[in-house]
């Protein structure tokens, strides 16, 4: 009964707290209509989502969303300082192919979300196998390097979350 009202609690508390930051006001009226879209949305939706991800490490996820935060602000000043003081001769941009370990489908988004949320790279494509993801990179003078920090920044952490 519960997991029929709570599909996806997640998702629920996530949908609540995105509608007070929208409507940015913490009232009970905002409160309660929060909780009924929280309620309702999942319900509606759970039929679609048969085989959802379960997630494994509530505790990883905190670290991973800092460290995403923080990669963010770091990535936030090299992009500035990039288009401000490099010659345009000195940039090496660069496509890299990152093989991939994860196989959630679920994991795979939020690691293609993550390197696209962080300035100076975006992904571009998902094999059609789903084994590998292809970025650009701003500036990537060792693209090796680019893979290594993105498998053992994000990766191995998703891996720990999601499978």
């Amino acid at each position: 009964m519960l997991r029929r009202l709570l599909p996806h609690p997640f998702l629920t508390l996530l949908l609540t707290l995105t509608w007070l930051m929208l409507v940015n006001r913490l009232s009970l009226e905002s409160l309660i209509f929060g909780l009924i879209l929280g309620l309702i949305i999942p319900a509606m939706t759970a039929p679609y989502w048969p085989d959802r991800a379960r997630i494994r490490n509530i505790p990883a996820i905190v670290s991973y969303v800092l460290i995403v935060l923080y990669d963010i602000v770091v990535s936030n000043i090299v992009v500035a300082r990039i288009v401000l003081f490099t010659p345009n001769r000195d940039l090496r941009p660069a496509w890299v192919t990152v093989p991939l370990d994860l196989r959630s489908p679920e994991a795979i988004t939020v690691l293609a979300g993550t390197i696209t949320l962080t300035p100076g790279t975006v992904t571009a494509d998902l094999a059609e196998d789903g084994r590998s993801l292809l970025i650009h990179c701003l500036h990537a003078p060792d693209p090796a390097s680019v893979i290594t920090d993105i498998k053992s920044r994000y990766e191995a952490r998703l891996k720990e979350i999601f499978e």
